[in-house]
């Protein structure tokens, strides 16, 4: 009987002996689904060996350059910290995260990727947190297991414990941490980025996936070669669920992708961009886009200042890995190897994109805080009113509909005009100083215009019924309106919300009053 292909590259088992995630009711559950990740491990672990890609025992860091450092927390993930410093790094400089692929290791992607020719160049610390084949039978991080995602569990939380490590130890800026990550270790930086934007100011997904796209092996599977098309309002949903409640600023995020990955799908590029931009309040259409070397195309999505939030690097013709220019120019970086190849030097782009480079860098927003309270007063066929709470020392607002500036106002409301019937408007606002700078952004909210030939209907049930119903939709056992991608709360029989559908399809929460 012929063995079946199973991709090792994300697969994975957690060995026994080591904890169940904190809440879990249903060890049963969890053996059989142990049993079947140790059934996909075992042959993955097999494919990877005869390709001689594992070491016996897993990955060991052991370049010179490189430091373990220990006593970095509670560690309930059971990962290792491997931190790189530059000679005379000073106090105050930006700290960067680094999480290698599946069967990977810290000094593996401390010698490929790049980021020591950058840390020595622009100032700055580096941490490569490593796992290893006792929680994961080819040392991929766990991305897919809900024990291992969510804000302060498992992984992720021994991730965030050694940046407060580095921060103490090295003096680095809390301002200015920023994660990256190849394969599995993207998949964890996305949900990294999801879980703890209060922690990272920018992030860089390499050949990844959307934040929590999969809560399970299977799911894995089905993210990785055939990624589930979503709304971006239904992505973003995801990630601001499992961001601290009140968010409003969010990390600036960088997408990379070969156009012939055949191990994770570029429509995942795709669906991460849907993702952080209606995480930005912003379109989908880019800014701008250039053309790079390598076979390189980069789109540019900008907030509402003009910043780019969100960018996109498609490389033409790379196949399933971490792009890497071996040189010794100023754009160049990295050797090539497994998973490495040989295209762009992305570790330089990114930096640049954070601007760790000192130079070049978009001016930043100035000192005022993000509006609060953002909220739609009403709306007609063409028009839509917005209202939002005051910000101290603000002398003018300025209103963006779908990341484009609309207008400006002293008010603390805008009506904006000249609208289609039946369309949602996705709308943000920055408030303005004396001096004309512009600060933080707001969270985005959605306004749908009346008319257009339909007739608004509303719904009262449970979470439940909505769901059975096609009026939302469930992920992690949480509920979100279709269309809106408003969180609704657990996905039960007792939780009751009203939705009014304001266009076919598109469901927004209605509970304080709903004419049809």
């Amino acid at each position: 009987m012929t063995e079946p292909h199973i991709p090792f590259h994300l697969a994975g088992d957690r060995r026994p002996g080591f904890r169940r995630p904190a809440g879990d009711r249903h060890p049963r559950g969890r053996r059989l689904a142990a049993g079947i990740r140790r059934w996909i491990g075992g042959a993955a672990g097999a494919l990877a060996l005869t390709a001689g890609l594992v070491a016996a025992g897993g990955p060991q860091a052991s370049a010179a350059s490189l430091t373990q450092v220990t006593g970095f927390g509670t560690n309930p993930g059971n990962l290792s910290m491997y931190a790189y410093k530059p000679d005379a790094l000073p106090s105050g400089a930006p700290l960067v995260v680094a999480l290698h692929g599946c069967t990977q290791s810290a000094s593996d992607y401390h010698t490929h990727s790049g980021w020591q020719k950058f840390a020595d160049a622009y100032g700055f610390a580096l941490v490569y947190p490593q796992t290893s084949s006792a929680n994961n039978s080819n040392s991929c991080f766990n991305w897919f297991e809900p024990g291992d995602t969510a804000r302060g569990q498992g992984e992720a939380l021994s991730i965030k414990q050694m940046v407060d490590k580095a921060v103490a130890q090295y003096g680095s800026d809390p301002a200015r941490v920023f994660i990256t990550g190849l394969s599995a270790g993207a998949g964890m930086t996305a949900d990294m980025l999801a879980a703890y934007p209060d922690v990272f100011a920018g992030g860089a997904i390499d050949s990844g996936l959307p934040a929590y796209c999969a809560n399970s092996v299977s799911t894995a599977y089905t993210c990785m070669y055939s990624p589930p098309d979503k709304t971006p309002a239904q992505w973003g949903a995801l990630v601001r669920s499992a961001a601290p409640a009140g968010t409003t600023s969010w990390p600036r995020v960088a997408i990379w992708q070969g156009t012939s990955d055949t191990t994770v799908q570029p429509a995942n590029a795709t669906e991460l961009r849907d993702q952080w931009t209606d995480v930005w309040g912003i379109g989908q259409t880019p800014s701008r886009t250039e053309t790079l070397g390598g076979g390189t195309t980069l789109s540019v999505y900008e907030d509402g200042a003009g910043r780019p939030a969100v960018e996109v690097y498609s490389i033409s013709g790379m196949a399933h890995g971490l792009a890497v220019d071996p040189g010794s120019g100023a754009e160049q970086c990295g050797s090539t190897g497994t998973y490495y190849l040989d295209t762009i030097c992305s570790s330089y782009h990114t930096a640049r994109f954070w601007g760790l480079d000192g130079g070049g860098q978009e001016p930043g927003p100035g000192a005022l805080p993000a509006p609060t309270g953002l909220a739609v007063t009403g709306t007609t066929d063409t028009t839509a009113a917005l209202g939002w709470s005051a910000v101290s020392g603000a002398a003018s607002y300025t209103v963006y509909r779908d990341g484009a500036q609309v207008g400006t106002t002293t008010s603390t409301g805008y009506t904006d005009s000249g609208l289609t019937a039946g369309t949602a408007y996705a709308y943000t606002v920055a408030a303005v100083d004396p001096s004309g700078v512009r600060g933080a952004v707001s969270a985005p909210v959605t306004a749908t215009t009346t008319g257009g030939g339909y007739t608004p209907t509303c719904y009262t049930a449970s979470n439940y019924a909505h769901t059975t119903a096609g009026r939302a939709y469930q992920s992690g056992g949480y509920t979100y309106a279709n269309g809106s991608g408003q969180a609704m709360g657990l996905w039960n029989t007792f939780t009751t919300h009203t939705l009014k559908e304001t266009s076919p399809g598109y469901f927004v929460i209605a509970d304080s009053g709903c004419s049809a």
